[in-house]
């Protein structure tokens, strides 16, 4: 029954009367209700069972008679006053045209086909723009405006490194004095206080650099956006782009060869990799094409500053997929840690800052998005972790402890993944961020790991996101060791193989079996024997 059909203007007391036999016993039972009942019928039908004592046999009839009374008498008390408000009507105490007015206020208000159009955006109207341009001409100077940024970008990025350096070789140099000093005419507090002004001014520089990159990368989003607006308005007032082109052309010292003196994180390896076609399913079978690439995970991701043309096209393939139902994903292992301070995210943070993102939110600022989503999910865990948390939260005594308690909170779990939108890498449009440990460097890991799962939960969000490319490590891992012997490789590649075949395999039921692409990517080994060349020469 829905208790709350109405509202009634009056409240009225009504007897509730249920007559029961218990053994030789005919019983009654007789409650005084009032109208309208505001209660929770399970609640109120508890209660009396309480309070009076009633057998448990007659547990459901009770239920049943309660409710029954009082959807009955709720739905005489609604004709009642319906009957009086027609009455009003009728002998001209209500005003018919107020009436209508009234009425037909509400159901514009609640009605879907009568409801205001919503405001566009300005990241949907960018978006549609953007999406026009780079399917037109203008393609090629959308690219060429975009390589001028990066180009920006990097020499910045360049100047911080080496100030940076520079910084650090005179604090080493000036620290090899103060050694050489100590026990003479300095003590442990002035190298003490040295290290702590080094710290200090090391700190100071970079923050000093992170504004400024923030500030550039703000002011480049900033004047894309606007160009790109203009360039579409004038694209659309006249068929003529040449003038618009010229404006933008790339100089040809921009794509001259430099040399960078390895000031660059990542260098350029080469990549050896081979494709496969498949058909996966029972009945329905589903054409899928698979790549084993050896390559670092990051080389998807960064950006050529002097690259080929074979790098260019790449780069256009991602812009003119951008906005579209073929997007590009990609698989990084990462701690349980929400943050870009630390191996491989850090890694992966710098490379994302290299090239200003023109359509998305900045990598940090997503994170912390994430970070509050995290927290707001494990605040929703079932009543015994809650139940948990507060009693530990009641029980901290100290800020030490409670902060402790939040991070932990904050972390996520073994195959839990968190996703970052990006536009400004190389080949990649999402990226997973997979939450794995140390675990999956062992031999012993089976196909219910939480590493595996989490793969699996991917693949479902690929298929319901229109992802159709993604990126996943072989061997769950990204940098080899020396425990990664060649019966760990395959016995670890077999398990992952077995897997994803499967998993693809149910992607017919998730997404009605679409065709995608696999890239098993085989991490870069630097040794005279490479595993990879093993790979290769068996697969």
């Amino acid at each position: 029954m829905k208790k709350n059909k109405g509202k009634v203007s009056s409240t009225a007391e009504k007897e509730f009367v249920f007559e029961f036999r218990a053994g030789k016993h005919n019983c009654v039972l007789k409650v005084p209700l009032q109208f309208p009942v505001q209660e929770n019928i399970s609640d109120l039908h508890g209660r009396l069972m309480l309070l009076h004592k009633i057998p448990c046999f007659v547990e459901i009839e009770l239920k049943t008679s309660l409710s029954n009374f009082i959807e009955k008498e709720t739905i005489q008390d609604f004709d009642r006053e319906a009957e009086l408000a027609l009455q009003r009507l009728t002998t001209g105490e209500v005003d018919i045209n107020q009436l209508t007015n009234a009425w037909a206020k509400s159901y514009a208000e609640t009605t879907l086909e009568h409801a205001r159009p919503e405001e566009p955006s300005w990241d949907e109207d960018f978006a549609d723009v953007y999406h026009e341009l780079i399917h037109s001409p203008a393609s090629d100077t959308l690219l060429n405006l975009e390589h001028n940024y990066f180009v920006s970008i990097s020499e910045l990025i360049s100047e911080r490194d080496m100030e940076i350096k520079k910084l650090l070789e005179r604090q080493a140099a000036e620290m090899d004095k103060v050694m050489q000093e100590l026990g003479n005419t300095l003590s442990d507090q002035d190298v003490n206080a040295a290290a702590a002004q080094h710290f200090e001014a090391q700190q100071v520089l970079e923050n000093k650099w992170a504004s400024e990159l923030k500030q550039v990368t703000g002011i480049q989003k900033q004047e894309y956006q606007e160009w790109v607006i203009k360039l579409h308005q004038d694209l659309q007032k006249s068929n003529n782009s040449s003038k618009i082109n010229e404006e933008i052309k790339m100089q040809p010292s921009q794509l001259s060869e430099v040399a960078d003196s390895g000031a660059r994180l990542y260098e350029e390896q080469p990549q050896l990799e081979e494709s496969f076609t498949i058909h996966l399913g029972a009945q329905l079978k589903t054409m899928h094409n698979l790549r084993l690439v050896r390559a670092d995970v990051l080389d998807f991701c960064k950006h050529r500053r002097h690259g080929s043309s074979g790098a260019k096209l790449r780069r256009l393939q991602t812009a003119l997929s951008l906005y579209s139902s073929s997007l590009c994903g990609l698989v990084l292992l990462v701690d349980n840690r929400v943050n870009s301070y630390s191996g491989i995210k850090r890694d992966f943070a710098t490379v994302a800052k290299e090239c200003t993102d023109f359509h998305f939110p900045r990598l940090e600022e997503q994170l912390e998005v994430v970070q509050q989503v995290v927290l707001y999910a494990r605040a929703q865990r079932s009543s015994k972790q809650k139940d948990h948390f507060h009693i530990t939260l009641s029980s901290a005594g100290t800020a030490a402890s409670l902060c402790s308690l939040m991070e932990s909170s904050a972390c996520l779990s073994q195959g839990e993944f968190y996703i970052t939108r990006h536009s400004n890498l190389s080949e990649v449009h999402v990226v997973f961020h997979c939450c794995v440990d140390d675990n999956v460097r062992s031999g012993n890991i089976t196909a219910r790991d939480p590493a595996i799962m989490g793969l699996r939960n991917i693949l479902k969000v690929c298929c319901t996101h229109d992802i159709t490319t993604i990126t996943v490590p072989l061997l769950l891992v990204h940098d080899m060791s020396e425990e990664m012997t060649i019966p760990w490789c395959l016995k670890r590649a077999e398990l992952v193989f077995k897997c994803v075949k499967g998993f693809m395999m149910e992607m017919a039921s998730w997404d009605g079996g679409i065709s995608r692409t696999v890239q098993f990517l085989v991490p870069q080994v630097r040794a005279e024997c490479t595993m990879c060349d093993f790979w290769f020469h068996n697969s």
